[in-house]
């Protein structure tokens, strides 16, 4: 009796990670829709590939450049590695950094 227990809370907590996330939404302080409020810049990482990313004050994000026919990191070579550029606006809050 008590695996049958232990068996239906693996299957509720597995199932529990199958709930879908709208991630172009903040539910922060200044929440509301991502591509309104912020200005996505490039990022050029250590290997050379780009990654696209914005600042929200206490907020940041990034997502991989991905080529849409492939699905392979796009690696333009167009900036120095490390590099950042453009990515600056959005919230009102400052960054306690």
């Amino acid at each position: 009796m008590s695996a049958r227990i232990v068996l239906l809370g693996l299957a509720a907590a597995a199932l529990a990670g199958c709930v879908k996330t709208d991630h172009s939404v903040d539910r922060f302080v200044d929440s509301g829709q991502l591509a309104e409020k912020v200005k996505w810049g490039v990022y050029v990482d250590p290997d050379g590939c780009d990654v696209w990313m914005a600042d929200d004050g206490i907020e940041g994000y990034s997502v991989l450049r991905l080529d849409p026919k492939t699905g392979e990191r796009v690696c333009s070579g167009v900036l120095p590695r490390g590099y950042a550029a453009d990515h600056k606006r959005g919230s009102t809050i400052p960054d306690p950094i």
